[in-house]
């Protein structure tokens, strides 16, 4: 009988304990659904024949997760994917359509967020790793191989709330992202190039966001 009761009161303090968290986590998470416009900054060190990297404008949707430590401090993990046209450009051999390919870099950026009013601005800094798949090695290539990379980002934003659950969202990034492409033109140009290519994005977004 004593083990019985004992084992109510541990599950009963169990229980407790459980609602005490749950309480304490309420309204720590809140998501954001935004459109974002990506603007490579690039640059490109092109071996053999020389010249630099075009990289196109993209606009996708983008989400993210973010997790309050405490009212000022938070984690921020952000989702999305972007497609992108590459050429070479000003080579010795004119320029090269190097097809399409497609971007997923998850970024975890830790934030500061300023309080007081409606209006809360914040700061944020963090890091990604970069997935480049689904390669279209466009007209002239026989294959376009990028090395997926680490990178790092900072971020400032503005959340402006609408009531305690809803607000809407501005918010700007600048991504410090690298990449080591090797473009396999041996039928077209007679030659395997290797080219070191700084993408080094702005992205602009505006969405809305809901806290739970």
């Amino acid at each position: 009988m004593k083990k019985l009761v004992l084992g109510i009161l541990l599950m009963l303090g169990a229980f407790q304990i459980s609602a005490q968290d749950d309480a304490t986590n309420a309204g720590k998470w809140q998501a954001r659904f935004r459109f974002i416009t990506v603007v490579p900054n690039e640059s490109a060190t092109i071996q053999t024949i020389g010249g630099d990297v075009s990289i196109s404008t993209a606009f996708v949707p983008e989400l993210d997760f973010t997790y309050f430590f405490n009212e000022n401090w938070s984690a921020e993990l952000i989702l999305a994917t972007t497609n992108h046209d590459v050429k070479a450009i000003n080579t010795s051999a004119g320029e090269i359509n190097l097809g399409d390919v497609w971007l997923l870099p998850p970024t975890l950026n830790i934030q500061y967020h300023f309080t007081g009013s409606k209006l809360r601005p914040y700061l944020g800094a963090g890091i990604n790793y970069t997935f480049f798949y689904n390669v279209d090695n466009g007209p002239t290539a026989n294959s376009v191989d990028y090395e997926n990379s680490f990178g790092f980002d900072f971020q400032g934003g503005l959340d402006y709330d609408l009531n305690d659950k809803w607000f809407l969202n501005v918010d700007v990034k600048k991504l410090f992202l690298q990449t080591d492409a090797t473009i396999d033109a041996t039928t077209a140009l007679g030659a395997t190039v290797g080219a070191d290519v700084d993408i080094n994005p702005l992205i602009l977004g505006f969405g809305f966001g809901m806290r739970f």
